[in-house]
């Protein structure tokens, strides 16, 4: 491991994702930059670690230029639930791409590695499963999902061309679905609305006939991918996908939840939102070949268990 202590910039930091990392590359004893608008993010996840000397926390938007020494930049900056970006899908497709320009821009003049963290929503709705990194997808180019899945393609491109262009340092991540504590309750996606309608008591929905299926990946094992990721040697740039293999219906899911929280919840069914992908799994043998045998560790009761008592203790202080 490289024991030296780095000055590391997370743009979306103070999100569900970027909060955990800024906590662990702390841990790491390094100096953590979060950078957040607070339009998904807020100060709440970060709030504990203001007190740690070096961490800094900026409020930012970063489809502005922003201007700081830094060794390495994370680029989660981005709303990725469907409700958030497509609440204002011009400014999903700015923060990709207009965002993706400003950090390379800085990661070129102080010649800092930068990781980008893309999605499987580049795959869109997959006609092949599971999905390897070489498929080149299936999205729908105007779309209402399309503010976000042709950002983060647009963005990969970005990356690759500042790559060969200016040899900037890059690193791509598609990120699979991912759950965990600091998820917001209102966030859109399927684990936290399932557990948030579970521990009310609420009925369940389940768009479509519950039968697309998912791969679920607990936060833990997402940003030791990462942190793996950044330590590759440079010419392996990726993308590689980070994700947890193991497929549940929409249907076993609510099962699992409600069976673990002892909710009285009934499942309801509504309509299948527009291009919603059926299936959604990673082939992640380029992740073990290459991150030095990464693969999740956490599965999903255990990592059900851990965010169904996060959010019961949010739900009772609420």
């Amino acid at each position: 491991m490289d024991a030296r202590k780095k000055r590391i910039l997370i743009t979306g930091g103070a999100g569900f994702i970027g909060s955990h990392l800024c906590e662990q590359l702390l841990n790491d004893g390094h100096e953590v930059i979060c950078l957040d608008n607070f339009f998904t993010g807020s100060k709440q996840k970060v709030v504990h670690l203001l007190d740690n000397p070096y961490f800094e926390l900026v409020r930012h938007d970063i489809t502005m230029p922003y201007y700081i020494e830094v060794d390495e930049i994370y680029n989660l900056a981005c709303p990725a639930s469907p409700v958030h970006y497509q609440y204002n899908p011009i400014k999903t497709i700015k923060t990709s791409v207009m965002g993706s320009i400003n950090m390379l821009g800085l990661a070129k003049r102080v010649k800092a590695k930068i990781l980008q963290a893309s999605t499987s929503e580049v795959y869109g709705d997959p006609e092949l499963h599971p999905q390897p990194e070489s498929y080149w997808g299936n999205v729908n180019p105007i779309g209402v999902r399309s503010c976000y899945d042709e950002g983060k393609r647009c963005a990969e491109s970005l990356f690759v061309n500042y790559y060969s262009q200016n040899q900037v340092p890059i690193k791509i991540v598609r990120i699979f679905n991912t759950y965990g504590p600091k998820m917001e309750p209102d966030d859109g996606r399927v684990v936290s609305n399932f557990i948030v309608q579970a521990l009310k008591n609420e009925d369940i929905t389940i768009f479509g006939d519950g039968l697309q299926s998912r791969s679920f990946q607990y936060v833990d094992d997402l940003v030791e991918g990462f942190k793996r990721m950044m330590k590759t040697p440079d010419e392996f740039i990726g993308p590689v996908n980070i994700g947890n293999p193991n497929e549940f219906t929409m249907l076993e899911l609510a099962q699992r939840i409600i069976e673990l929280t002892g909710s009285r919840s009934k499942i309801v069914y509504l309509p299948l939102p527009e291009d919603d992908p059926i299936q959604r799994k990673p082939d992640i043998s380029l992740a073990k070949e290459k991150l030095n045998g990464w693969e999740p560790k956490i599965q999903l009761e255990e990592g059900l268990t851990k965010t169904i008592s996060y959010f019961d203790e949010l739900l009772k202080i609420s």
